[in-house]
């Protein structure tokens, strides 16, 4: 009864399995990932000299800090960002402490967050949300759908029905027939979510690694950054300013804008076919269409 919005409120069975990629806890432990792969990723260059690379001991240390990271460590750092006024801030200040206690590691806390901006975090943690939300629900749901459909096609595709155009009795088609048409454009739109691929933004306050050039000006830090966020699933963005200007968002929505369309127009095939007796909806106990109506 406290949530801000019907997204998370009433519609909370239909959007809940997103919220372990969309909530603020989950914001906080990808950027805590972020910086932490970003740690590892300098410690194994050969020629930033003043972080070494890290022994089995400390690399295991690091993966058990995101294994373990909990609700109640989302927490300390929200408590942290009371003081900063600043949430990726909170984030290094949490990690220094962290990394701080792996021992070897006491005085290369410095090397968190090394160069970045803020949008250099933000960025590539907002889109390792989008990633994992389009791999393990999206794309699963969308391909569960088709599936379902394409297996209604394929064993109605002897019945008959009689096809309208405007609204008027036209030529005989098939219900399979019908039901594969927004099967094939299901398909369509799912071979492309299944080749998106969300950008990176990565190299400082305006993306030319200026502070990192001059603190270690013999390093390749565009190579060093593309490969960085090639590891993390994205595409690395080559020029940009400041910020991600996020024309993969756009696309993404687009995608998504042309499935709901699709399931739009399937969602009213069937509210006709239901009208004109083909098929028939199903009757939930208790449940009314219409507030000026009684119960079913």
């Amino acid at each position: 009864m406290q949530s801000l919005s019907p997204l998370d409120g009433r519609y909370q069975s239909k959007t809940g399995a997103l919220r372990p990629f969309f909530s603020e806890e989950a914001l906080v432990r990808s950027r805590v990932l972020v910086e932490i792969r970003y740690f590892q990723a300098l410690a194994e260059h050969p020629r930033i000299r003043d972080l070494p690379k890290l022994t089995a001991a400390q690399q295991k240390a690091l993966e058990r800090l995101l294994e373990r990271f909990s609700p109640g460590e989302a927490k300390k750092v929200k408590l942290i960002e009371k003081t900063t006024n600043h949430d990726v801030k909170a984030v290094e200040y949490y990690l220094k402490g962290k990394i701080g206690s792996i021992p070897g590691l006491q005085k290369r806390t410095e090397f968190i967050h090394f160069g970045l901006t803020s949008e250099d975090v933000n960025n590539l943690a907002y889109g390792l949300m989008v990633r994992g939300a389009l791999r393990e629900i999206i794309r699963p749901e969308l391909r569960r759908l088709i599936r379902s459909l394409s297996g209604l096609a394929k064993r109605w595709s002897a019945i008959e029905l009689l096809s309208l155009t405007h609204g008027q009795p036209a030529t005989p088609t098939t219900v399979g027939k019908e039901l594969q048409v927004f099967v094939d454009r299901l398909v369509r739109q799912e071979q492309q979510l299944r080749t998106f691929k969300m950008q990176g933004k990565f190299g400082g306050a305006v993306a030319n690694y200026a502070a990192h050039r001059a603190a270690y000006p013999e390093v390749q830090w565009e190579l060093l950054g593309q490969k960085f966020v090639r590891s993390l699933g994205m595409e690395p963005l080559k020029h940009t300013t400041q910020i991600n200007p996020h024309d993969d968002i756009a696309e993404l929505s687009h995608i998504l804008f042309r499935i709901n369309t699709i399931l739009l127009s399937f969602s009213r095939d069937m509210w006709l076919y239901i009208s004109r007796g083909v098929f028939q909806q199903k009757v939930v106990a208790g449940e009314v269409g219409s507030s000026a109506k009684g119960r079913l």
